[in-house]
């Protein structure tokens, strides 16, 4: 007993879209995290609530609502159609929009923790040596925060392979196109084939261990970085 082709095409298919995902996230989180780390804004509380949505609304409302957005009779629907790009539900960028929007709490946060921790000296001193704004985000900044874009990039990927009810809602249950590991498992849960679905469950399960062990290793190594640097 093992992986059946249908398995390993959905688990070919949530890496893909992980690692998309990801790397989406990290493009659109880091100035959006850098302007809650130190903006003044008004704006700056609803900004944040917004982003951490997704960490308090069941998942199945925001797939709801991306489904409307996007489809034929929404705003961005129309758009993408006025283009000749179609519509994105039921289609794997559809499934990218979806873990994008739901993801985004655990890759902006980590990183706005991560540029709020830098403080304000060391960007002082570079500015004092002429360095300009974007020298000091690319010399100061980047490299003090690697330990946020670690735990960030982790976090992200991860919480996007087990995702369940955004991509059910906005990509529906396609072999080969939008049927994630998720949804595979719940297949085999609904068939009663239990013993695959312990396959994907267990790996599923270690996985997630495996992140979250990654993640307190990298928290404590930035802990002992920094207890070191205030020493």
């Amino acid at each position: 007993m093992g992986f059946s082709p249908a398995d390993l095409d959905a688990i070919s298919l949530t890496l893909r879209l992980a690692t998309v995902t990801t790397a989406i996230l990290l493009l659109l989180g880091t100035p959006l995290a850098w302007w809650l780390a130190t903006t003044a804004s008004r704006w700056r509380g609803p900004v944040g609530a917004i982003v951490a949505l997704p960490l308090v609304l069941p998942p199945t409302v925001i797939g709801f609502y991306l489904l409307i957005l996007l489809g034929p009779r929404g705003p961005v629907g129309e758009l993408t159609t006025v283009l000749g790009l179609g519509t994105l539900p039921f289609t794997f960028w559809g499934l990218v929009v979806g873990s994008v929007v739901y993801s985004m709490p655990f890759v902006v946060q980590p990183l706005q923790n991560a540029f709020a921790g830098i403080g304000a000296r060391p960007l002082e001193m570079a500015a004092t040596l002429r360095a300009g704004p974007w020298d000091r985000f690319l010399n100061v900044v980047l490299p003090m925060s690697k330990q946020g874009y670690y735990t960030a990039a982790v976090l992200g990927f991860a919480h996007t392979v087990g995702e369940f009810g955004v991509v059910l809602m906005i990509g529906g249950n396609i072999p080969g196109q939008t049927r994630v590991v998720s949804v595979q498992l719940y297949d085999h849960v609904e068939a009663l084939d239990y013993a695959q679905a312990h396959w994907l469950a267990a790996t599923l399960l270690v996985f997630s261990f495996v992140v979250l062990l990654l993640v307190y290793s990298l928290q404590g190594r930035a802990a002992s970085f920094l207890a070191r640097g205030s020493a």
